[in-house]
């Protein structure tokens, strides 16, 4: 009688490759809330809880109260780290999260105080009725590295420059970025749900365009804000208004032509 085969198992599908930098990029960009971690003045550390946003480039900013504790650590030593997570209903800790390192600064320049109350008013718009108060004002946390947590195997650091996004050469596309939001939002909203439901994949909602920078754009409805990479940097206007009809004409699922 034959000896039977030898059983060889089956070898398993290899693991998708995992981009940590891009999951920690989108993590940032999504944020809304977060556990913002301060050397407390009087010895040892302290975590509060704080809404979020981001600058074009991925820094986040924080709006902050002279008279809360964390302020205070903060003026006394600015290093902090911010856990920012997915926010995944039921086994939460099977979601991704990220704790990113810096230093928190208070911001003093015109144009980026003016910007910085912009984005985070877009997506924290209860947060108006206090940004003009006289003990408020904008902090970024200048980010010196992350380290996230997405799953078994999927544990890495991450440094500064695969986070904060080189907006050197796009002045232009960033002077016009608030009038294309507001376009969008006003006369293109059919478009920005689309991006949603089918290039991001989420259900249907009250979606509207938040901010976009070089290298995508941020979409929230409700309560939700959901990123949409672009497919190639967007440094001029032009470039810009080309990729969001682009993506526009994929999300309804035609042919798309590349820009002339």
């Amino acid at each position: 009688m034959a000896a039977a085969a030898p059983v060889i198992p089956a070898t398993p599908n290899p693991a998708p490759s995992f981009d940590g930098p891009a999951a920690t990029r989108r993590l940032l960009r999504e944020a809304r809330i977060g556990a913002l971690a301060t050397l407390d003045t009087e010895g040892g550390p302290y975590a509060s809880l704080v809404q979020v946003a981001t600058l074009p480039d991925g820094t986040p900013i924080l709006l902050l109260s002279t008279l809360a504790r964390h302020t205070r650590n903060i003026l006394a030593d600015g290093r902090v780290s911010l856990l920012l997570d997915e926010r995944r209903s039921g086994d939460e800790l099977q979601g991704a999260r990220a704790g990113v390192m810096g230093c928190a600064v208070r911001l003093s320049e015109t144009d980026e105080i003016e910007m910085a109350r912009r984005r985070f008013l877009a997506r924290h718009p209860d947060a108006a009725m206090f940004a003009g108060f006289a003990d408020f004002a904008f902090y970024r946390v200048e980010v010196t590295s992350a380290h996230l947590v997405a799953g078994f195997g999927r544990i890495t650091d991450v440094s500064r420059d695969d986070l904060i996004l080189d907006t050197s050469d796009a002045g232009e596309m960033l002077a016009a970025e608030e009038s294309a939001v507001a376009h969008m939002n006003e006369d293109h909203r059919d478009a920005i749900t689309l991006y949603a439901m089918h290039l991001i994949g989420t259900g249907p909602g009250d979606w509207r365009m938040i901010g976009i920078d070089p290298a995508g754009c941020d979409l929230m409805s409700g309560t939700e804000v959901r990123r949409l990479d672009f497919p190639r940097r967007a440094t001029t206007a032009r470039a810009m208004r080309e990729i969001l009809v682009e993506l526009a004409t994929k999300a309804r699922g035609a042919p798309v032509d590349s820009p002339q």
